[in-house]
């Protein structure tokens, strides 16, 4: 069966091997994106829940970012790094407790949309091929039931033997590109419910990083008013 469906490939029209030939390539794309992205994901997913837990239960800023490390596989790293930049140039600069609170949160929704984009990365092409793949495969399809009318028209017959090359070349078009499609377009979905998760795992660590820096400047603005009092008592 399997040397019959070569035989059949290699017989097959030029249309019908160029669409088999792309059908192939995006095959073997998607499936390598599927694997990949299946193991970053993944990885990326148990890294943020790691992450926020330890950021979570740390006891000030200082500590709670030293917790992430230097990882900058984690999607938290990239988030934080945003966080802590525009914390320190706004805090040398002497801007208002409030000024930075708003400032921080901005970059922080910044490095959450970096962060999701890169982990997003290529996705896309995981939803091209699940468009696309079917009417590539039509397009064979058509190819295949043209070359089978045009043997009808050439040996004035219209018996199985005549037709049968290009209406095998047509069934097997629509399956391989069926084969294409579907596990893209599981891939791509799958994704997507994982990278929610990630985006909101992302977002919690954006809002507890945001009270931590909005408690440290409050403690900060409580230990000012505490010295200014005691300066004007003596």
């Amino acid at each position: 069966m399997e040397t019959g469906f070569i035989d059949l490939i290699m017989s097959a029209t030029l249309a019908a091997k160029l669409v088999m030939l792309l059908l192939l390539c995006m095959s073997l794309g998607s499936w390598t994106l599927i694997v990949g992205k299946w193991l970053s994901l993944g990885r990326a997913r148990r890294k943020a829940e790691e992450g926020l837990a330890r950021f979570t239960n740390a006891r000030d800023l200082r500590e709670a970012v030293q917790t992430l490390g230097s990882d900058s596989s984690s999607p938290l790293y990239h988030v934080a790094q945003q966080g802590v930049a525009e914390f320190n140039r706004l805090k040398e600069a002497g801007n208002s407790g409030d000024v930075v609170a708003d400032n921080v949160r901005r970059a922080l929704r910044q490095g959450v949309s970096e962060s999701m984009s890169r982990l997003g990365s290529s996705v896309s092409f995981l939803a091209t091929t699940a468009n696309t793949a079917p009417f590539i495969g039509l397009f064979g399809t058509v190819s295949g039931i043209m070359y089978s009318f045009h043997q009808i028209g050439l040996q004035k017959s219209a018996s199985l033997a005549t037709v049968a090359p290009g209406i095998s070349e047509a069934l097997i078009a629509t399956a391989v590109g069926l084969f294409v499609a579907i596990p893209a377009t599981v891939g791509y979905n799958t994704f997507l419910g994982t990278m929610q998760v990630i985006e909101s795992e992302l977002v919690n660590f954006a809002g507890v990083f945001l009270n931590r820096v909005q408690r440290e400047l409050n403690s900060r603005a409580a230990v000012g008013t505490t010295t200014t009092t005691a300066a004007v008592v003596r």
